[in-house]
């Protein structure tokens, strides 16, 4: 994300789409009531009678936002509302879209920025640092990239291993072949991703192994070593969070991620510490004893289906002036995934509540 101009006392800001993940952030930054000035297509009527023809037109409209739809794969974020300004030939009043895709430049209007949206806006515009993730054992490989709202797998490799001859013979080696195609991979995603760090892990003594077989300079210079119990999705998350990553993975959003849900989990062991649940977390907020407050991205589009979100808005906008903590999760990822489990938000307190 660019951000081309801000004035946060006026409560706008002109923006520009440089990245996919941006429109996974302004998904949660664009509230209903906020104002979107944009480039809009709407069909136009040309003459009239029978020799009138239809075409499409592009404006510059401003509109009031009412829902949003973002896909998931990240190509486009639709919103939706009725037009505020206008040229004359469109009536004032009706319902018009604005896409927002790649490269888009636009104008997004607050009443008031919260201090977790400013933090998110400034969050989207800094450099993201992507880190390469390749998990493997002797049978098969997993490469994945750190991104800031997660991480995204992208390959996984099938290795051959040698027969065993009897069932008390010695672990078994991998086979050279797959070593070279590891290694072949990472130079090739080392060149396509431009990642910061290369996060090589596995059980037992195979990336040593691999290690001493990779010749190219530029690519060891990369690479951290790390141990994980298996080659699985799951974890990935339990190699974000070891403490000698600390460093190499300090802009990783999916580690602060992980990091979070690990201090919230800890924090309800701690009986009277934390509280999750809709109804739970409401109480806490009135009381004005929540100090983080996490919620994930499915809850927050749940309450805009259900018509909750205004209710929402308040209560976040009192965390706020209390000077709390406010964090959106991704449900796509495994930190997500656990506090959906826990009903998709959740609060660590200032102090014990006696309810």
């Amino acid at each position: 994300m660019h951000i081309i101009h801000s004035d946060f006392k006026k409560g706008n800001v002109k923006l520009k789409i440089t990245d996919p993940e941006d429109l996974w952030y302004l998904s949660h930054l664009i509230d209903p009531g906020d104002l979107v000035r944009g480039k809009t297509t709407r069909k136009v009527k040309i003459g009239s009678g029978e020799n009138a023809a239809v075409a499409k037109k592009t404006y510059i409209v401003t509109i009031e936002a009412e829902s949003l739809d973002f896909s998931p794969a990240g190509n486009s974020l639709k919103i939706n509302g009725k037009i505020k300004e206008a040229p004359e030939e469109i009536p004032q009043g009706s319902y018009q879209s604005i896409s927002l895709e790649l490269e888009a430049e636009f104008i997004l209007e607050k009443v008031h920025w919260l201090e977790f949206q400013k933090q998110k806006l400034t969050q989207a515009a800094e450099k993201k640092y992507n880190y390469l993730l390749c998990l493997f054992d002797r049978e098969e490989a997993l490469f994945a990239l750190t991104k800031n709202r997660g991480h995204e797998i992208v390959l996984r490799l099938k290795g051959e291993v040698h027969q065993k001859s009897h069932p008390n013979s010695h672990p078994q080696e991998i086979k050279k072949d797959f070593y070279l195609e590891i290694i072949q991979t990472l130079d090739t995603y080392l060149k396509r991703y431009l990642p910061e760090k290369i996060i090589l892990t596995s059980p037992a003594f195979y990336k040593e192994d691999l290690f001493r077989k990779i010749t190219s300079p530029e690519l060891k210079s990369k690479i951290v070593l790390a141990t994980c119990s298996d080659v699985s999705e799951s974890a990935i998350a339990e190699v974000i969070r070891l403490p000698e990553l600390a460093k190499v993975l300090l802009s990783s959003r999916a580690r602060e991620e992980n990091l979070l849900m690990e201090e919230l989990l800890s924090a309800i062991n701690k009986q009277g510490l934390a509280t999750y649940g809709w109804e739970e977390v409401k109480k806490a907020i009135s009381a004005g004893a929540v100090s983080k407050l996490l919620l994930s991205d499915i809850f927050i589009q749940q309450q805009r289906e259900q018509g909750n979100y205004l209710e929402l808005d308040q209560l976040m906008k009192k965390i706020d002036g209390l000077k709390g903590e406010i964090h959106i999760l991704s449900s796509e990822q495994e930190s997500g995934k656990r506090l959906d489990g826990l009903g998709g938000i959740a609060c660590l307190l200032r102090y014990k509540l006696d309810w």
